[in-house]
């Protein structure tokens, strides 16, 4: 006879040994769910994904549902660790894992390519096998993307060619043109999701700098994989540059430079130099890799009206909560003053709340120590 409570019991315990304490597919901490066909311990997010994995996975609640002798001892003899072992036996090191905060692409992809695609146990053949190879064009990619007008904000379908030889991802208005439309060079290229921003679920962002400034392009597929699969061919090319341009590097050193996401992003109102102008409201990114805080009239525009160059404590550089007694907002008056060599920026978030997490991602850039990159790459002339 099947002891329910203490089948649950003995499930939770498990459910907090080693690696089963966080989701074994995006990694979020204290996962509530299995899926019991494969054995792991799975978050709910995640689980919604395993939902629809027909005849491969199924799930169940450590809590809500009930447990008999047998799925107990199942889960007993596999948990995360080993089924990871399985399934992420031949991960690229440039591909990429998901977190819990990611979309939901991502993880939705991640998951398919590993469980119903078997993509990494080393069984089968994988597309990604072609990425690790050293043989010249191995990494070339050509497809069409829906990208964001310039100025008039449409999405148009668009033909992109990412050339590994060249260094660059190249885009083309139409098949057979005399040339691309834009060249992207691998060298400081970054590509991020952003389905909120874009008002897309499988909006990406891709920024480079283009005659010293920033220069943003937002895409589209609408297909997940297809999308998903440009990101990683990205990291991938990127990952390849990295270990020609810096061969005594390792990969724990180079991995997090493939992409990465921003500190943080969003409105803040902001005044100029002579600190009399109004305040207006903007949108701000803050770049933690390049050391950047930049602003936007529209999230989507496809330049910085502004960028500041952000350095470490050591050099002058601060952060404060709160503005001068004699100046005050427009429509905000939670204000922080950052602090540079040159001159100090004024700014205003929307509540309390607003304000802690922007200080707070601050100061995670102004403590970062400089590398040698940050020093050469630094802009000179902050214009704010």
């Amino acid at each position: 006879m099947n002891d329910w409570d203490g089948n649950k019991k003995l499930l939770l315990e498990l459910s907090r040994v080693g690696e089963n304490s966080a989701c074994a597919d995006c990694g979020a901490a204290d996962p509530e769910w299995t899926s019991y066909t494969l054995g792991i311990f799975i978050c709910l997010n995640c689980s919604g994904v395993h939902r629809n994995l027909s005849g491969i996975s199924r799930v169940k609640s450590i809590q809500l549902d009930f447990w008999d002798d047998t799925l107990v001892k199942e889960m007993r003899n596999k948990g995360n660790q080993a089924v990871r072992k399985c399934y992420e036996a031949k991960v690229p090191p440039f591909y990429y894992k998901p977190r819990a905060a990611d979309c939901r692409v991502l993880k939705e992809q991640w998951i398919r390519a590993k469980y119903d695609q078997k993509e990494f146990t080393g069984a089968c053949w994988s597309q990604w096998q072609e990425f690790i190879t050293l043989e010249p064009g191995a990494g070339d990619r050509v497809g069409c993307l829906w990208k964001r007008g310039k100025d008039k904000g449409s999405f148009r379908s668009r033909i992109f060619h990412l050339v590994e030889k060249e260094g660059a991802l190249l885009y083309y208005t139409k098949e057979g043109g005399k040339g691309p439309k834009g060249v992207i060079p691998l060298s400081n290229m970054n590509a991020v999701f952003q389905p909120e921003k874009i008002g897309n679920p499988h909006g990406l962002q891709i920024t480079y700098l283009k005659d010293g400034h920033t220069r943003n392009i937002f895409v589209y597929h609408k297909n997940g994989k297809d999308i998903v699969d440009w990101f990683n061919a990205i990291r991938a090319a990127r990952f390849r540059y990295l270990k020609s341009a810096f061969p005594t590097a390792s990969d724990t050193d180079l991995i997090p430079k493939l992409t990465w996401n921003f500190a943080k992003e969003g409105y803040m109102e902001k005044t100029g130099p002579m600190e009399r102008e109004p305040f207006k409201r903007r949108w701000f990114t803050l770049d933690t890799l390049d050391r950047k805080l930049l602003y936007f009239k529209d999230p989507l525009d496809a330049y910085a009206q502004g960028e500041v160059f952000i350095g470490h404590t050591g050099y002058g550089y601060d952060v404060k909560a709160g503005l001068p007694s004699r100046v005050k907002g427009n429509k905000w008056n939670v204000g922080l003053t950052l602090v540079t060599p040159d001159r100090r920026f004024l700014l205003t978030c929307e509540n309390d709340q607003d304000l802690k997490e922007w200080i707070k991602a601050f100061k995670e850039v102004i403590s970062k120590p400089m590398s040698l990159q940050d020093y050469t790459g630094k802009k000179q002339g902050a214009y704010l």
